[in-house]
């Protein structure tokens, strides 16, 4: 019989997830966890401890500087290759660019680069996941797994998820956050989990499919340095 699951343990992290969304109130948590305010304090007092979260001066938490050491020991030699490539797509197209890696059922993103001339910027925090059957990203990789490997999809995404792996990129509106638009194509490697390559936008002046032929070009240079 499987040992039980610790409960304060698993709140912990699930608090680590929430703030992947921004920072919260001390409430603003308790109610995401559905328990009681001493608890999420409880919780949160022990997260800053090991310094994984911080608080403001307004009393809200946030992530704290730890896990950005953490999150850079996930697949390391993955995020240093294609850190030169985000930034590189990043500032020739002017969108933020990003890395997003299959974790279970859902999508989440590695790492990412901002455009350094640009007078607005769409933010794609590292840590920020979402199911694998909304945006870009998660079409990208489903496009690239087997038929049998998918998780349920109603026929509607089932044509785009085909649609996608027949012109070698994928689209999304709307989906993960109202007004943006994101184009994404595979980056399959060799003993590593699917992922995907991707810009995140709310108007562009470069046509999808020419975004989505730079994100193939950088996708060939990560798969060409990692796999040799």
């Amino acid at each position: 019989m499987a040992a039980p699951a610790s409960q304060t343990l698993s709140r912990g992290i699930r608090i680590l997830e929430i703030l992947a969304d921004g920072p919260l109130s001390i409430d603003e948590v308790a109610a995401r966890l559905e328990v009681h305010r001493s608890i999420a304090y409880r919780l949160l007092r022990t997260l800053e401890d090991h310094r994984l979260v911080i608080r403001d001066a307004t009393g809200r938490t946030a992530l704290g500087p730890r896990m950005a050491a953490l999150a850079a020991g996930v697949a390391h030699d993955l995020q240093a290759e294609a850190l030169p490539e985000l930034t590189a797509v990043a500032n020739e197209l002017g969108h933020t660019a990003f890395l997003a890696v299959l974790d279970g059922d859902e999508v989440i993103t590695l790492t990412s680069v901002e455009p350094r001339h640009t007078v607005a910027n769409v933010a794609q925090r590292p840590g920020t996941r979402h199911p694998i059957t909304v945006g870009a990203p998660g079409k990208a990789i489903l496009a690239e797994l087997p038929d049998a490997e998918w998780p349920p999809l109603d026929e509607a995404l089932r044509i785009e998820v085909l649609a996608a792996r027949e012109r070698g990129y994928a689209l999304s509106h709307d989906e993960v956050i109202p007004t943006l638009r994101s184009i994404a194509v595979p980056l399959s490697l060799r003993g590593k989990r699917p992922a995907a390559l991707a810009v995140v936008h709310v108007a562009s002046r470069v046509p999808d499919a020419e975004i989505a032929d730079r994100l193939q070009r950088s996708a060939s240079i990560i798969r060409a340095s990692l796999d040799g």
